[in-house]
């Protein structure tokens, strides 16, 4: 679901005592920081986008097909562009009311499906789901809508937000600018090797581990049917850590059925059940299989910075901001450092991990008031 934030830099999170987090209306406790609290209306359903206009397209990137979504702006030809790549269980269909509220506004919006989900093509290789592999995708991507001359803005999230990460480290004149949602940046940490890692301090059932054999998640999932398992990843809104006991897990679905949170339409999540019947798990699942692997792979970035504008944006429901050490790296000064181009970290009150969902129109917002200073 959401690849937690920090590598588990257990030094650092170890060596640090908590941060008292202070709440101002007009002065923030921490230059990099800055607290929102949500409008009365946040309970409210947001008003479901219209997805007309929004063109769909195969284009051949990095020797696979990969479905692309494009909603223009004012057609003139020279729109800015802003890429969205999204997380995991989710789909191009994650940025629809990003896609419309910012075409409104003049932007080029372009929302791929990664490789392996959706209508993009799915490699049968584990190891072809590496952060090269898939950074090599969304480079050719910029290059094929842009000709290969310009640099284009790039929102992420989650897994999305990992993939951006890395390409601002490998192609950073491909970025203008960031705004990354709920994965902080997490520089490696060339001493500990994350899934034995992960292992050590959560168990065996911590989701990441539980991915790690090729097909067995996966027959669980189909026992427990692709509806099921995308309505408990989509409505999970729990801070701590997310564990998945064999034959056990999404306990609470025995005793009441998890209603759709405001945010999620029935017709929402058809989408992407449809989707998942006809790809399946595989794919997307294969890039957690790969966290060692570019653990191996980044080596030579080791102590690397990200060197473009960003800002980040966070939910505090969201357990990847409740994970150990990210809030002491956010407010003790380890974020700015190894970001030294942040820009501000947005930390949302009452929003979960599929922020951008639950709420559009604060994101956008954010999106747009960033990025303008670019234009």
């Amino acid at each position: 679901m959401f690849f937690l934030c920090r590598k588990l830099s257990l030094s650092r999170f170890r060596h640090h005592f908590p941060l008292r987090l202070r709440r101002f209306l007009g002065e923030n406790p921490n230059p990099t920081t800055h607290f929102s609290t949500l409008p009365d209306n946040q309970t409210k359903r947001p008003e479901k986008s219209r997805l007309d206009g929004v063109e769909h397209k195969t284009l051949k990137v990095n020797g696979i097909n990969m479905h692309v979504a494009e909603k223009p702006g004012s057609g003139s030809g020279e729109d800015p562009i802003i890429l969205f790549l999204h997380g995991f269980p989710e789909l191009w269909y994650t940025w629809r009311h990003q896609m419309v509220a910012l075409s409104s506004l003049g932007y080029r919006t372009i929302a791929p499906d990664l490789r392996g989900y959706g209508d993009t093509e799915a490699p049968e290789k584990v190891e072809d789901y590496t952060y090269l592999n898939v950074d090599g995708d969304v480079v050719a991507l910029i290059d094929a809508v842009t000709g290969g001359d310009k640099a284009v803005s790039v929102v992420g999230h989650d897994w999305g937000a990992m993939i951006a990460w890395q390409l601002c480290q490998y192609r950073p004149e491909k970025v203008k600018a960031l705004v990354n949602m709920s994965v902080l940046f997490s520089p490696r940490n060339p001493v500990r090797v994350p899934v034995p890692t992960l292992r050590h301090v959560f168990g065996d059932d911590y989701y990441v581990c539980r991915f790690q054999k090729a097909g067995e998640i996966e027959t669980e999932f189909k026992k427990l049917g692709t509806e099921n398992v995308l309505k408990e990843f989509l409505t999970y809104k729990t801070p701590g850590p997310l564990n998945l006991p064999k034959d056990k897990y999404f306990k609470r679905s025995e005793n009441a059925a998890s209603a759709l949170p405001l945010w999620l339409t029935q017709e929402d999540l058809d989408y992407y059940v449809t989707k998942y019947e006809n790809k399946g798990f595989t794919g997307p699942i294969n890039y957690y299989r790969n966290i060692d692997r570019n653990w191996e792979l980044t080596a030579p970035w080791t102590g690397a910075k990200i060197r473009v504008p960003v800002k980040f944006i966070i939910g505090d429901q969201d357990l990847t901001y409740n994970f150990p050490g990210a809030k002491e790296y956010i407010n003790g000064g380890g974020f700015k450092r190894d970001v030294p181009l942040l820009d501000e970290t947005v930390v949302l009150k009452g929003l979960g991990h599929f922020l951008h969902e639950e709420n559009p129109d604060v994101i956008n917002q954010h999106i747009h008031n960033f990025f303008h200073k670019f234009l």
